[in-house]
């Protein structure tokens, strides 16, 4: 058994050392926010944050969690950044059909916790291990230059 602090809660789980996160959070846990996409940690669906890192849940396995707290999309609204992402993701119409988007936020969060007023480059270069087939990049960067203006 071991304990996870997920989203400010302690969830007590029975789990392989080498089962990856996103398993725990989605079968264990019932968490679907965070997604499966690829499984090789290429596209970003599965995004979220342990400690203070933008981690890839596909890719990260129980042995590696190391007591640091895991922040999921269920959670990032209690922060203050994650509330103002959330915020602009709605105002700037981001989602098309949305699938990959808990990924996209939870990589902006990390994008504007260490660098608040990021440039175009600074953004599209954080945000590039996250795939939208549906293309909407641009909103993506309007969305997180809007949530570092607000």
């Amino acid at each position: 058994m071991k304990t996870l602090l997920i989203n400010g809660v302690s969830h007590q789980v029975d789990a392989p050392d080498d089962m990856p996160l996103l398993w725990v959070l989605r079968d264990i846990l019932g968490m679907t926010g965070t997604k499966y996409g690829c499984g090789i940690a290429q596209c970003g669906a599965c995004t979220v944050h342990l400690g203070d890192e933008a981690v890839r849940a596909c890719q990260t396995t129980m042995d590696m969690i190391d007591n640091q707290p895991i922040t999921t999309i269920e959670g990032a609204a209690a922060n203050a950044i994650g509330a103002k992402v959330q915020a602009a993701w709605l105002e700037k119409e981001v989602v098309q059909c949305g699938y990959c988007q808990s990924g996209q936020i939870m990589s902006a969060i990390a994008l504007l916790s260490s660098n608040p007023k990021p440039s175009d480059a600074e953004i599209d270069d954080a945000m590039a291990g996250n795939i939208c087939r549906c293309g909407t990049y641009v909103r993506i960067r309007e969305a997180i230059h809007a949530a570092a203006s607000a």
